[in-house]
């Protein structure tokens, strides 16, 4: 029997349209915020921008997983990035750009699932972890050079940032094209509203019960909350602490956090296994402190250099518990489900942060304020978690 080739069309097709929708995602973020802000919108905007993009995430969360199930996964890809396109060349064309990112973030999380659905079904056994990887350090390649380039075009030309976003969208659908059209991986799906909102809360609540699944979900939540917010933190920080007013300086400390993320994902995939995930958790702790370093320095080396620190701190704390809440929730309700009930969590917790980083900035307290009193805060309730998952995790 000759094994299965792990580069098929369907996988190449996949991947490239990955990649293309992943820069693109990234690189409209900071064309969008170069636009407002030469459009001379309130600082305030920026995390408002971003809350827009959210807000799908939360509300198609019972949705999204049946949509990528009910039709094929490159059709369902096709069809997001389609939105995706939509939003972007409504920012083009200056009709809004609230109300364009609004439809990127709707086609966004239409995207997640089926992106996520389709590997098991282009390729399987050992091929599908490594497929697993190629999608991940494809996506990673994405948002680094996206994040860059959304910056330094932008301050070469905020109009050619926003067409290449467009292009970018335009070729992740034609790449979607190519993706083998597999069959539908459920035939039953009955779209009545009330009965996927009943069985999206009996699952939520199979979740919600179990004590470990709870703080393990809370943790990643908070991680994300807390990217997020860090992001706009690095934004405003910038010009106040460097005095730097350009678009690609806040892109480059944004892509460092990355590069950091990723070393940190590699040393916890090296000596944190399933069965003592909670050694990831200090790390968190530590994410904290080293925000609060951050915040009160001035120097551009070290800025770098705690940067690296804090995204490699995120990814060691990050990858186990993403793998503990996949073993628990495969064991509890089935791995599909679970994904959709961490979206609406993590994107939540974005919520929630975003709000209370747009309310400061509102009420214009300092960036070093916001920073010192952000990392604390994470600090603190991350040492909570952390109490909660070792008195669960000996029952």
């Amino acid at each position: 029997m000759s094994k299965q080739p792990l580069i098929t069309v369907g996988m190449a097709a996949t991947m490239l349209a990955q990649f293309f929708s992943a820069f693109a995602d990234n690189a409209i973020f900071f064309a969008i915020l170069a636009f407002i802000k030469q459009l001379h919108y309130p600082e305030w905007s920026q995390s408002a921008l971003q809350i827009g993009f959210v807000i799908p995430f939360i509300l198609l969360s019972p949705f999204v997983g049946q949509f990528a199930d009910s039709m094929s996964k490159g059709k369902a890809m096709m069809i997001s990035n389609g939105v995706k396109l939509l939003g972007a060349a409504i920012i083009c064309l200056n009709i809004n750009p609230f109300l364009g990112y609004f439809l990127v973030g709707v086609g966004a999380a239409g995207y997640s699932p089926a992106k996520y659905g389709i590997l098991g079904e282009l390729t399987s056994g050992d091929n599908l972890v490594k497929a697993n990887g190629l999608i991940e350090a494809s996506t990673i390649a994405a948002i680094l050079l996206g994040s860059l380039a959304g910056g330094h075009i932008a301050d070469l030309d905020i109009t050619l940032a926003l067409l290449t976003c467009v292009l970018m969208y335009g070729l992740a659908v034609i790449a979607n094209i190519f993706i083998p059209k597999l069959p539908a991986a459920r035939q039953d799906i009955e779209w009545k509203f009330m009965s996927m909102i009943k069985d999206f809360a009996k699952t939520f609540k199979i979740i919600f019960n179990n004590k470990q699944a709870l703080y393990t979900l809370l943790g990643t939540s908070l991680f994300w909350g807390a990217g997020i917010t860090l992001r706009f933190l690095l934004i405003s920080w910038v010009p106040v602490v460097l005095g730097i007013t350009d678009n690609s300086t806040p892109t480059n400390l944004n892509a460092v956090v990355a590069i950091g993320i990723v070393v940190g994902a590699g040393l916890a995939s090296a000596t944190v296994s399933i069965s003592n995930t909670l050694r990831c958790i200090p790390a968190g702790i530590l994410m904290g402190l080293a925000v609060i370093a951050f915040t009160l320095q001035s120097n551009m080396i070290s800025s770098y250099i705690l940067l690296v620190i804090i995204g490699a701190l995120g990814g060691y704390f990050l990858v186990p518990l993403n793998a503990l809440i996949q073993k628990i929730g495969k064991e509890l309700i089935g791995a599909g489900s679970v994904i959709s009930i961490q979206n609406l969590s993590e994107y939540s917790a974005m919520m929630i942060m975003l709000s209370a980083y747009t309310l400061a900035v509102a009420c214009e307290l300092s960036v070093i304020t916001i920073g010192v009193g952000f990392g604390m805060l994470f600090a603190i309730i991350i040492a909570f978690v952390w109490l909660g998952l070792k008195s669960h995790a000996k029952h």
